[in-house]
């Protein structure tokens, strides 16, 4: 994926996200796209997807996390 992909990504799960799961959304993002992530400035897909530059720290813990956890689906949820 590009950058700008990426960061489609994360604007559109940022937006759809209550106001109090935002950056909640943003650690999930990261760990779902960890992989597609890599070799990709966490940075500037953050200021292209939020519009806040520092939410690449977010992006960046995501990605750290999703060595130890698994996402549930939905119909296990």
């Amino acid at each position: 994926m590009t950058t700008d992909q990426l960061a489609d990504v994360l604007k559109d799960r940022y937006l759809k996200a209550e106001k109090r799961e935002m950056v909640t959304s943003i650690h999930l993002f990261g760990i779902e796209y960890a992989t597609e992530l890599e070799g990709h400035s966490a940075n500037d897909v953050a200021e292209l997807g939020t519009g806040k530059r520092s939410y690449g720290t977010e992006v960046r813990k995501g990605m750290r996390l999703s060595k130890f956890v698994k996402l549930k689906t939905e119909a296990s949820a």
